[in-house]
Protein backbone atom coordinates (compact mmCIF):
# COMPACT_ATOMS: atom_id res chain seq x y z
CA UNK A 1 0.00 0.00 0.00
CA UNK A 2 2.94 2.55 0.82
CA UNK A 3 4.53 1.40 -2.25
CA UNK A 4 1.61 2.27 -4.33
CA UNK A 5 0.78 5.35 -2.81
CA UNK A 6 4.79 6.89 -3.32
CA UNK A 7 4.18 5.93 -7.40
CA UNK A 8 0.83 7.82 -7.02
CA UNK A 9 3.02 10.85 -5.77
CA UNK A 10 6.26 10.70 -7.68
CA UNK A 11 3.35 10.63 -11.15
CA UNK A 12 1.63 13.05 -9.73
CA UNK A 13 4.78 15.34 -9.42
CA UNK A 14 5.81 14.53 -12.97
CA UNK A 15 2.52 15.27 -14.65
CA UNK A 16 2.22 18.74 -12.86
CA UNK A 17 6.67 19.01 -13.87
CA UNK A 18 5.09 18.48 -17.38
CA UNK A 19 2.35 20.49 -17.49
CA UNK A 20 4.88 23.31 -15.63
CA UNK A 21 7.63 23.06 -18.30
CA UNK A 22 5.45 22.78 -21.37
CA UNK A 23 3.69 26.41 -20.04
CA UNK A 24 7.18 27.46 -20.13
CA UNK A 25 8.10 26.08 -23.81
CA UNK A 26 4.52 27.80 -25.42
CA UNK A 27 5.93 30.87 -24.10
CA UNK A 28 9.04 30.78 -25.49
CA UNK A 29 7.54 29.18 -28.69
CA UNK A 30 5.32 32.35 -28.87
CA UNK A 31 8.25 34.50 -28.21
CA UNK A 32 10.35 33.03 -31.04
CA UNK A 33 7.30 32.77 -33.64
CA UNK A 34 6.72 36.97 -33.34
CA UNK A 35 10.12 37.56 -33.36
CA UNK A 36 10.58 35.59 -36.64
CA UNK A 37 7.27 37.45 -37.81
CA UNK A 38 8.41 40.79 -37.27
CA UNK A 39 12.14 40.75 -38.68
CA UNK A 40 10.62 42.21 -42.14
CA UNK A 41 9.65 45.38 -40.67
CA UNK A 42 13.25 45.76 -39.54
CA UNK A 43 14.08 45.76 -43.29
CA UNK A 44 12.84 49.31 -43.86
CA UNK A 45 12.28 50.95 -40.00
CA UNK A 46 14.60 51.08 -37.65
CA UNK A 47 13.80 50.15 -34.08
CA UNK A 48 13.81 53.73 -32.77
CA UNK A 49 11.56 55.03 -36.10
CA UNK A 50 9.23 52.38 -35.10
CA UNK A 51 9.10 53.18 -31.60
CA UNK A 52 9.12 56.81 -31.73
CA UNK A 53 7.67 57.34 -34.85
CA UNK A 54 4.60 59.31 -35.02
CA UNK A 55 2.94 58.28 -38.11
CA UNK A 56 1.39 55.21 -38.75
CA UNK A 57 0.49 54.45 -42.35
CA UNK A 58 0.74 51.18 -43.38
CA UNK A 59 0.05 51.77 -47.36
CA UNK A 60 3.09 54.51 -47.38
CA UNK A 61 5.11 51.66 -45.33
CA UNK A 62 5.08 54.32 -42.01
CA UNK A 63 4.51 52.20 -38.93
CA UNK A 64 5.18 54.90 -35.92
CA UNK A 65 3.51 53.90 -32.87
CA UNK A 66 4.67 56.48 -30.56
CA UNK A 67 1.13 57.37 -30.09
CA UNK A 68 -0.28 54.19 -29.16
CA UNK A 69 3.09 53.13 -26.74
CA UNK A 70 1.65 57.09 -25.24
CA UNK A 71 -2.65 56.09 -25.23
CA UNK A 72 -0.89 52.62 -23.91
CA UNK A 73 1.00 54.18 -21.10
CA UNK A 74 -1.51 57.34 -19.96
CA UNK A 75 -4.23 54.79 -19.45
CA UNK A 76 -2.51 52.18 -17.58
CA UNK A 77 -0.93 53.83 -15.41
CA UNK A 78 -3.65 56.69 -14.94
CA UNK A 79 -6.04 53.49 -14.27
CA UNK A 80 -3.26 52.21 -11.43
CA UNK A 81 -3.40 55.29 -10.13
CA UNK A 82 -7.58 55.31 -9.52
CA UNK A 83 -7.29 51.94 -8.27
CA UNK A 84 -3.95 51.12 -6.42
CA UNK A 85 -5.52 53.56 -3.43
CA UNK A 86 -8.94 52.10 -3.29
CA UNK A 87 -7.75 48.23 -3.63
CA UNK A 88 -5.37 48.72 -0.53
CA UNK A 89 -7.49 50.44 1.41
CA UNK A 90 -10.47 48.05 0.43
CA UNK A 91 -7.79 45.61 1.69
CA UNK A 92 -7.07 47.08 5.04
CA UNK A 93 -10.73 47.30 5.89
CA UNK A 94 -11.64 43.65 4.66
CA UNK A 95 -8.38 42.39 6.80
CA UNK A 96 -8.43 44.07 10.03
CA UNK A 97 -11.27 45.92 10.34
CA UNK A 98 -14.49 44.20 9.00
CA UNK A 99 -16.31 41.74 10.70
CA UNK A 100 -15.95 38.33 9.54
CA UNK A 101 -19.28 38.28 7.71
CA UNK A 102 -19.21 41.09 5.87
CA UNK A 103 -15.40 40.08 5.07
CA UNK A 104 -16.22 36.97 3.40
CA UNK A 105 -19.44 38.11 1.47
CA UNK A 106 -17.16 41.19 0.16
CA UNK A 107 -13.94 38.88 -0.99
CA UNK A 108 -16.57 36.66 -2.65
CA UNK A 109 -17.81 39.51 -4.62
CA UNK A 110 -14.71 40.57 -5.62
CA UNK A 111 -13.78 37.46 -6.76
CA UNK A 112 -17.10 37.41 -8.91
CA UNK A 113 -15.44 41.04 -10.36
CA UNK A 114 -12.42 39.46 -11.27
CA UNK A 115 -14.15 36.66 -13.51
CA UNK A 116 -16.30 39.27 -15.04
CA UNK A 117 -15.43 39.10 -18.98
CA UNK A 118 -13.66 42.12 -20.47
CA UNK A 119 -16.21 42.79 -22.94
CA UNK A 120 -18.74 43.23 -19.91
CA UNK A 121 -17.09 45.84 -18.63
CA UNK A 122 -16.98 47.07 -21.81
CA UNK A 123 -20.44 47.48 -22.51
CA UNK A 124 -20.78 49.06 -18.88
CA UNK A 125 -18.47 51.23 -19.96
CA UNK A 126 -20.15 52.64 -23.00
CA UNK A 127 -23.57 52.31 -21.01
CA UNK A 128 -22.73 54.52 -17.71
CA UNK A 129 -19.27 55.85 -17.84
CA UNK A 130 -18.71 57.41 -21.28
CA UNK A 131 -21.89 59.26 -20.40
CA UNK A 132 -20.72 60.25 -17.50
CA UNK A 133 -17.50 61.33 -18.40
CA UNK A 134 -19.28 63.37 -21.20
CA UNK A 135 -21.68 65.26 -18.39
CA UNK A 136 -19.00 66.27 -16.23
CA UNK A 137 -16.64 67.50 -18.94
CA UNK A 138 -19.61 69.55 -20.20
CA UNK A 139 -20.99 70.67 -16.74
CA UNK A 140 -17.34 71.78 -14.77
CA UNK A 141 -15.45 72.75 -17.99
CA UNK A 142 -18.07 73.67 -20.82
CA UNK A 143 -16.55 70.39 -23.42
CA UNK A 144 -19.15 68.95 -25.62
CA UNK A 145 -17.24 65.49 -25.97
CA UNK A 146 -18.21 62.13 -26.80
CA UNK A 147 -17.24 60.31 -23.87
CA UNK A 148 -14.86 58.23 -25.40
CA UNK A 149 -11.72 59.25 -23.62
CA UNK A 150 -8.83 58.95 -21.51
CA UNK A 151 -10.69 58.98 -18.72
CA UNK A 152 -13.16 56.70 -19.27
CA UNK A 153 -10.49 53.88 -20.44
CA UNK A 154 -8.98 54.70 -17.47
CA UNK A 155 -12.01 54.27 -15.09
CA UNK A 156 -13.02 51.04 -16.40
CA UNK A 157 -10.36 49.74 -16.45
CA UNK A 158 -9.50 50.85 -12.98
CA UNK A 159 -12.25 48.49 -12.12
CA UNK A 160 -11.01 45.70 -13.95
CA UNK A 161 -7.47 45.40 -11.72
CA UNK A 162 -9.28 46.32 -8.71
CA UNK A 163 -9.98 42.54 -7.52
CA UNK A 164 -6.47 42.01 -8.59
CA UNK A 165 -4.73 44.26 -5.96
CA UNK A 166 -7.07 43.48 -3.65
CA UNK A 167 -7.09 39.77 -3.19
CA UNK A 168 -2.95 39.97 -3.44
CA UNK A 169 -3.04 42.51 -0.13
CA UNK A 170 -5.89 41.04 2.00
CA UNK A 171 -3.50 37.54 1.22
CA UNK A 172 -0.38 39.54 2.77
CA UNK A 173 -2.15 41.17 5.40
CA UNK A 174 -3.16 37.97 6.83
CA UNK A 175 0.09 36.72 6.44
CA UNK A 176 1.58 39.21 8.71
CA UNK A 177 1.93 36.97 12.12
CA UNK A 178 -0.31 37.83 14.84
CA UNK A 179 2.18 38.00 17.25
CA UNK A 180 3.37 41.43 15.69
CA UNK A 181 0.10 43.26 16.20
CA UNK A 182 -0.27 41.62 20.15
CA UNK A 183 3.14 43.71 20.73
CA UNK A 184 2.29 46.88 19.03
CA UNK A 185 -0.69 47.07 21.31
CA UNK A 186 0.74 46.25 24.52
CA UNK A 187 3.32 49.07 23.56
CA UNK A 188 0.00 51.25 23.29
CA UNK A 189 -0.28 51.66 20.12
CA UNK A 190 -3.95 51.86 18.30
CA UNK A 191 -5.25 49.68 15.45
CA UNK A 192 -4.80 52.34 12.93
CA UNK A 193 -0.88 52.90 13.93
CA UNK A 194 -0.46 49.14 14.11
CA UNK A 195 -1.90 48.38 10.76
CA UNK A 196 0.47 51.42 9.36
CA UNK A 197 3.34 51.04 11.07
CA UNK A 198 3.66 47.31 11.80
CA UNK A 199 1.36 45.71 8.91
CA UNK A 200 1.83 47.64 5.96
CA UNK A 201 5.60 48.64 6.58
CA UNK A 202 5.77 44.65 6.44
CA UNK A 203 4.20 44.13 3.32
CA UNK A 204 5.11 46.89 1.74
CA UNK A 205 7.01 44.77 -0.80
CA UNK A 206 4.16 42.98 -1.63
CA UNK A 207 2.17 45.93 -1.89
CA UNK A 208 4.47 46.69 -5.29
CA UNK A 209 4.30 42.99 -6.54
CA UNK A 210 0.22 43.52 -6.42
CA UNK A 211 0.35 47.04 -8.04
CA UNK A 212 2.85 45.44 -10.96
CA UNK A 213 0.72 42.57 -11.11
CA UNK A 214 -1.85 45.31 -11.64
CA UNK A 215 -0.34 47.19 -14.30
CA UNK A 216 0.47 44.22 -16.60
CA UNK A 217 -3.33 43.10 -16.06
CA UNK A 218 -4.12 46.86 -17.44
CA UNK A 219 -1.38 47.36 -19.75
CA UNK A 220 -2.89 43.84 -21.96
CA UNK A 221 -6.11 44.61 -21.70
CA UNK A 222 -7.92 45.07 -25.32
CA UNK A 223 -11.46 44.43 -25.19
CA UNK A 224 -13.04 47.09 -22.49
CA UNK A 225 -10.35 49.56 -23.44
CA UNK A 226 -10.98 49.43 -26.94
CA UNK A 227 -14.42 50.30 -26.51
CA UNK A 228 -14.31 53.19 -24.68
CA UNK A 229 -11.14 54.96 -25.35
CA UNK A 230 -12.12 56.41 -28.67
CA UNK A 231 -9.57 55.04 -31.05
CA UNK A 232 -8.06 58.06 -32.06
CA UNK A 233 -4.08 57.41 -32.41
CA UNK A 234 -3.32 61.52 -31.44
CA UNK A 235 -1.09 62.59 -27.86
CA UNK A 236 -4.00 63.48 -25.72
CA UNK A 237 -3.71 66.92 -24.17
CA UNK A 238 -6.45 66.18 -21.29
CA UNK A 239 -8.03 63.66 -19.55
CA UNK A 240 -10.94 64.20 -22.45
CA UNK A 241 -9.25 63.26 -24.86
CA UNK A 242 -9.53 60.11 -26.71
CA UNK A 243 -6.56 57.70 -26.96
CA UNK A 244 -5.69 54.63 -28.88
CA UNK A 245 -3.46 51.69 -27.32
CA UNK A 246 -1.36 49.02 -28.74
CA UNK A 247 -3.59 46.02 -27.72
CA UNK A 248 -6.72 48.08 -29.66
CA UNK A 249 -4.63 48.47 -32.66
CA UNK A 250 -3.66 44.71 -32.95
CA UNK A 251 -7.41 43.76 -32.33
CA UNK A 252 -8.78 46.23 -34.86
CA UNK A 253 -6.16 45.60 -37.64
CA UNK A 254 -4.83 42.02 -37.72
CA UNK A 255 -8.00 40.90 -40.09
CA UNK A 256 -7.27 43.47 -42.65
CA UNK A 257 -3.27 43.07 -42.55
CA UNK A 258 -3.12 39.04 -43.71
CA UNK A 259 -2.29 40.22 -47.19
CA UNK A 260 -0.20 42.45 -46.95
CA UNK A 261 3.42 40.95 -45.37
CA UNK A 262 5.30 44.67 -43.79
CA UNK A 263 1.73 45.48 -42.17
CA UNK A 264 1.56 41.96 -40.67
CA UNK A 265 5.31 42.26 -39.54
CA UNK A 266 4.44 45.37 -37.88
CA UNK A 267 1.54 43.97 -36.19
CA UNK A 268 3.43 41.04 -34.68
CA UNK A 269 6.08 42.86 -33.63
CA UNK A 270 3.30 45.17 -31.74
CA UNK A 271 2.42 42.00 -30.25
CA UNK A 272 5.71 41.18 -29.14
CA UNK A 273 6.31 44.40 -27.73
CA UNK A 274 3.11 43.46 -25.42
CA UNK A 275 4.37 40.21 -24.57
CA UNK A 276 7.77 40.98 -23.14
CA UNK A 277 6.43 43.98 -21.23
CA UNK A 278 3.94 41.93 -19.76
CA UNK A 279 5.90 38.82 -19.15
CA UNK A 280 8.41 41.69 -17.63
CA UNK A 281 5.90 42.97 -14.75
CA UNK A 282 4.62 39.60 -14.41
CA UNK A 283 8.28 38.20 -13.55
CA UNK A 284 9.47 41.28 -11.28
CA UNK A 285 5.95 40.79 -9.15
CA UNK A 286 6.10 37.06 -8.93
CA UNK A 287 10.04 37.26 -7.78
CA UNK A 288 8.70 40.12 -5.08
CA UNK A 289 5.84 37.54 -4.05
CA UNK A 290 7.98 34.24 -4.11
CA UNK A 291 10.41 36.34 -1.78
CA UNK A 292 8.08 37.38 1.10
CA UNK A 293 6.22 34.02 1.31
CA UNK A 294 9.10 31.80 1.39
CA UNK A 295 11.06 34.41 4.05
CA UNK A 296 8.46 34.73 5.83
CA UNK A 297 7.25 38.07 7.76
CA UNK A 298 9.16 38.63 11.07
Amino acid sequence: MFKIRKIKDKLSLKIILIIAISFNLLLIVNFILLSVKSEKIFESNSLFSLLLGGNWQPLGGEFGLKYFIAGTLFVTFLSIMLAAPLGILCSIFLAEYAPKKISVLSKSIIDIFAGIPSVVYGIWGVICIVPAVAGVAHKLFGLNITGYSLLSASVVLSIMIFPIITNIVIELIEFVPQELREVSYSLGATRWQTVKHVVIRKIYPGIIAAIILGLSRAFGETMAVMMVAGNVAAMPRNVFDPVYTLSALIANNYGEMMSIPLYDSAVMFVSLVLLVTVVLFNSIARIIIHRIMKNGIK
